[in-house]
């Protein structure tokens, strides 16, 4: 899967308003979030991106090498631990999942999480498949997030969520 343009859109418009931010990204994969990422960085930002596959990893870090704002990790999304707190996260890979209160520990206060992929729910609480989808819930009404979900395109939708300070 890669990033949507409707997604990416947001995230260069996310990765502007951190002219001065540090930017991380879990599940570089191919590159086009991380693109999207760049399109906005300002030029005190600094992103970091972390990819478990090291030949995805090796060709994003080849496309941008000419760019000392970019720094591309192999491995483990939790190696990003040492480059926090971040203003924008964008967690699409590792953590969003199997350690959702990391991710949220990772934020800087004011720091922005985008967490896409998700299939939009009409109701309170959200579900998916029919059950009461947890993992939305957790960071929609997490006490040190301020959350919302936005619908990305008619059949998906991103929570976005704010790090209270």
């Amino acid at each position: 899967m890669s990033c949507t343009p409707e997604v990416g859109r947001l995230l260069g418009l996310l990765a502007a308003a951190k002219p001065r931010g540090v930017v991380a990204e879990s599940g570089t994969g191919t590159g086009v979030g991380t693109a999207w990422l760049h399109s906005g960085l300002g030029a005190a930002a600094r992103l970091v991106t972390v990819e478990r596959d090291r030949e995805l990893a090796h060709r994003v870090a080849a496309d941008f090498a000419d760019d000392q704002r970019v720094r591309v990790l192999t491995g483990d999304w939790r190696m990003l631990e040492q480059h926090a707190p971040f203003d924008l996260f964008f967690c699409d890979g590792g953590g969003k999942r199997d350690h959702p209160q990391l991710v949220v520990d990772l934020l800087a206060p004011g720091g922005v999480l985008v967490l896409d992929d998700f299939t939009p729910s009409p109701g309170w609480p959200p579900r998916f498949d029919g059950d009461v989808d947890q993992l939305r819930v957790f960071y929609l009404t997490h006490p040190d997030l301020q959350a919302t979900e936005v619908l990305t395109t008619p059949t998906s939708s991103a929570v976005i969520a704010v790090r209270r300070s």
